[in-house]
């Protein structure tokens, strides 16, 4: 492909990302090549790399668009446009061979966009009146919640996200998974902070390495995790993750039982249900029962105080995701979190029921802010007399087993707020990880 007819298939893929109610970047432009597999490799990368990078400088492309005096719509057109003149430094005379006539080309520029790259011509990227790249209502909730660490934090969510691997243990130990990706040709590094990690720089395919294929390694963010290892699930127990999804966890949590016990993934989509069958098969798992959550249900009122652990990795903004969901940052407005904030609330209510005296409901999210996270378990504790938090501290050792990482009043700008250094926070900019919280809450009593 040519230049120009790379930067048009970003503009095109970047306008089916921005359509109502469009699935995630990565699988819209997942869908998008499998639609063109004529686009060869290289050319993919190509447009993967300006699609991300136009979604993770979005707010400051479109800052220098309005400082420049446009006022229309923003769309992907003007965002590219933009993004090779402020991001890339493009001169005009590359500006035209970019954006030139022909088959599968941008098209030339109109007099009104030529005025508009004549303005944008010479400007920085980060100018020191640009905003961060989230929305107001958001970026100040988030300045508010790291005070001084707000610029780090930020920053570290908009560079793109290693890529993580987990060593299952039902099929081998971390050094026999070293040795089989280095028999693939594939070099990775141990992960910092879980032992069962294996990180790469950036993400590559893995559906041909045997490592993948036999099911010893699977892929999985270091903080998700370290989530999973704060469970504490054992051979033998009744374990739930009750918001399932596709399995990535429910993976995770078999390893640990060592496939003995019984482990029921819970999730309200009977498609992420199914393709976590998937997985499941090839990571040699069978102690998996798989119930979807449809309303009406009694299951819950029937399995109530029978399980040891209980997971509730809630739907939640996904704000710690950012890194590699850098198009997440938009797709949330007030009037949603509150509504995520609602039905977190009912989720930990309904997955409260079915611990026994002296089980376990750990709380997780991939999101920022207190109204999620913190917010959420003083609220559910207020509620729920019998539950009480457990210090992440004192369990480490046994769950996990590596050097603890400092806890949330080291990240936060309000530390020694109340309970808080019994919850754990993963950040990106600290640990290296997506932003995870993490709660344990033990019920006392029914």
């Amino acid at each position: 492909m040519t230049p120009s007819a790379r930067l048009a298939a970003a503009i095109e893929a970047l306008g089916a990302i921005a359509a109502e109610a469009a699935p995630p970047a990565d699988r819209v432009l997942d869908r998008y090549f499998r639609d063109r597999r004529y686009i060869g490799s290289k050319d993919r990368q190509a447009i993967a790399e300006r699609v991300f990078g136009v979604l993770r400088r979005r707010a400051r492309l479109d800052w220098h668009l309005r400082e420049s005096g446009y006022r229309d719509v923003l769309d992907a057109r003007r965002r590219v446009l933009a993004d090779v003149i402020v991001a890339d430094g493009r001169s005009m005379d590359a500006i035209d061979q970019l954006f030139s006539a022909g088959p599968h080309a941008t098209g030339a520029l109109s007099d009104r966009e030529r005025t508009l790259a004549e303005k944008l011509a010479g400007r920085p990227l980060d100018a020191p009146d640009a905003p961060p790249e989230a929305p107001y209502w958001l970026a100040e909730r988030l300045r508010a919640l790291y005070g001084e660490r707000f610029k780090e934090e930020m920053s570290a969510l908009n560079r793109p996200a290693p890529f993580d691997l987990r060593v299952n243990r039902l099929k081998g130990t971390r050094e026999e998974a070293l040795a089989a990706l280095k028999a693939d040709g594939v070099e990775v590094e141990p992960t910092a902070i879980s032992p069962l990690g294996l990180r790469l720089p950036a993400r590559r395919p893995i559906e041909h390495w045997t490592a993948f294929r036999s099911g010893l390694v699977e892929v999985q963010d270091e903080g998700s995790q370290i989530v999973a290892l704060l469970v504490d699930a054992k051979p033998g127990m009744k374990v739930a993750d009750y918001c399932a999804g596709a399995g990535g966890k429910t993976l995770a949590l078999a390893a640990e039982m060592n496939n003995e016990g019984r482990l029921v993934a819970c999730d309200t989509s009977e498609g992420r249900l199914e393709r976590s069958r998937v997985r499941l098969r090839r990571a040699g798992v069978h102690n998996v029962e798989a119930h979807l959550l449809a309303p009406g249900d009694k299951w819950v009122k029937r399995q109530a105080g029978r399980f040891d652990r209980v997971l509730v990795d809630a739907p939640c903004s996904g704000s710690g995701t950012w890194r590699r969901n850098p198009d997440a940052r938009w797709r949330y407005g007030p009037d949603d979190l509150a509504a995520l904030i609602e039905e977190q609330k009912q989720i930990l209510d309904r997955a409260a029921k079915l611990v026994k005296p002296g089980g376990r409901l750990v709380y997780a999210t991939c999101a920022l802010l207190r109204e999620e996270n913190e917010d959420q378990v003083l609220a559910f504790l207020e509620r729920n007399p019998g539950f009480a938090q457990l210090s992440i501290a004192d369990l480490w050792p046994q769950t996990v087993g590596t050097e603890l990482p400092f806890l949330t009043p080291s990240v936060l700008a309000g530390e020694g707020r109340g309970g808080d250094a019994m919850s754990l926070r993963l950040s990106s900019a600290a640990h290296g990880t997506d932003g995870f919280f993490v709660a344990v809450l033990e019920r006392r009593h029914a």
